[in-house]
């Protein structure tokens, strides 16, 4: 950290002989958001209003370059369970106060190879198994050393050494939400443009070493592959698709001896301004004598299974997802650009005993207003053989530079 800051300070101050060399990029972001709870079985609604400020700096010279930059969160209305303050009498609200470097980077970048260290955000693929949580208002980032190399068109091996990863939680973490896990975590995937689309395999060995949160269960070893891609159907219509596979066992000092399969099919069909799109994805039980499943402790899990957030550990018995949705866009209305609304229905199912854990709706209209990006989100959980009813709303607005 030391090195970065005087790397940083450098760049900035150096002499009018390389003044021409250096430029410094400001980074300037902040956030609105008023979410509201509504979950049976607790007394309290909840009711949280917060803001989130982002502001730092990039000084770049040549192939290198320098990051710094600092985050801030302040509950503004404070009727709610944060993972730490307030009784829980009230729903969790995953969005506590937080003061936090947020990222910390140094990166050196040519035509073929990008090195990074330090404080970073890691988004791979779809963000399934690692990602930045960008929802929640204090992210995830990594503590890593990063390496991107494209030693031919279309070919991309991108490997990560990890030793923490810096959660949602922040400067209150403890224990079973810690403000860092430390471990050694190896994240490596090799992707190559096909005519049918990307072509990705990849292994996550994700070491969770805190044993006072009982995280030695959550370290796994997981190996797949995964292709994505679009095709043109006519001059207006076309149909994107994914599919995935992927196989996770125990490591590490995980105490049990577990296996467990993943599966996605996915497909978007774009007509005309509509978008329509189903899917069936499976965290499967373990087939050890374990009770345990497929589990995504460095994924950006909010983006998957519901927002109302009933799934973010997958239950031991696994989870079978079958979902469809449907959308519309414009491209302008008025002042407003991107302006979309969007609905998806899941079903949510058991892996092996044929349990059928509840549905869900999710709802959500967005819109961009010049640097302002706006949003209107709703879920409904209804619940049958997991977790308990629960509403959530939010409003959202997000600028930035």
């Amino acid at each position: 950290m030391k090195y970065l800051l005087a790397t940083t300070a450098a760049l900035a101050v150096a002499g009018p002989a390389c003044a021409q060399q250096i430029e410094l990029k400001p980074v300037a972001e902040a956030r609105l958001r008023y979410e509201h709870v509504d979950q049976d079985g607790l007394t309290q609604q909840a009711d949280a209003l917060t803001v989130r400020a982002r502001a730092g700096l990039t000084a770049s010279s040549g192939a290198l370059s320098a990051t710094l930059v600092g985050q801030g969160t302040l509950a503004v209305i404070d009727r709610y369970f944060d993972g730490f303050d307030n009784a829980a009498i009230k729903p969790l609200v995953a969005d506590p106060q937080n003061v936090a470097l947020y990222i910390a980077q140094l990166q050196y970048r040519t035509r073929t190879l990008t090195l990074t260290g330090g404080r970073q955000k890691i988004l791979l693929d779809d963000e399934r198994f690692v990602g930045n949580v960008a929802f929640r208002d204090n992210g995830q980032t990594f503590d890593a050393v990063r390496a991107e190399l494209t030693p031919a068109k279309g070919l991309k091996l991108d490997v990560s050494y990890a030793w923490s990863v810096r959660t949602i939680w922040g400067l209150q973490g403890k224990g079973a939400r810690q403000q860092a896990v430390s471990g050694d975590n190896i994240l490596a995937n090799l992707s190559y443009v096909t005519p049918l689309g990307t072509l990705s395999g990849f292994a996550y060995l994700v070491d969770q070493d805190e044993a006072a949160v009982q995280a030695y269960r959550l370290s796994s070893q997981t190996y797949g592959v995964r292709l994505a891609g679009s095709q043109p159907l006519s001059k207006s219509a076309k149909v994107a698709y994914q599919l995935s596979y992927a196989r996770q066992s125990d490591y590490h000092r995980n105490p049990n001896d577990y296996a467990a399969d993943y599966w996605l099919a996915d497909a978007t069909l774009d007509l005309h301004g509509w978008k329509l799109n189903a899917g069936y994805e499976v965290l499967g039980a373990s087939h050890g004598a374990a009770l345990t499943s497929f589990q995504t402790p460095l994924g950006t899990n909010f983006k998957f299974q519901g927002w109302a957030d009933k799934f973010l550990t997958t239950p031991a018995n696994g989870m079978r997802d079958l979902y469809v949705g449907t959308g519309y866009g414009w491209k302008q209305v008025g002042p407003l650009s991107g302006v979309a609304l969007a609905a998806t229905w899941h079903r949510f199912e058991s892996d092996r005993l044929d349990q059928h854990y509840g549905n869900e709706w999710d709802l959500i209209a967005s819109a961009k207003l010049r640097r302002t990006a706006l949003s209107v989100r709703y879920a409904h959980y209804d619940a049958r053989a997991m977790a308990t009813d629960t509403e959530k709303l939010w409003l959202q607005a997000d600028w930035s530079i």
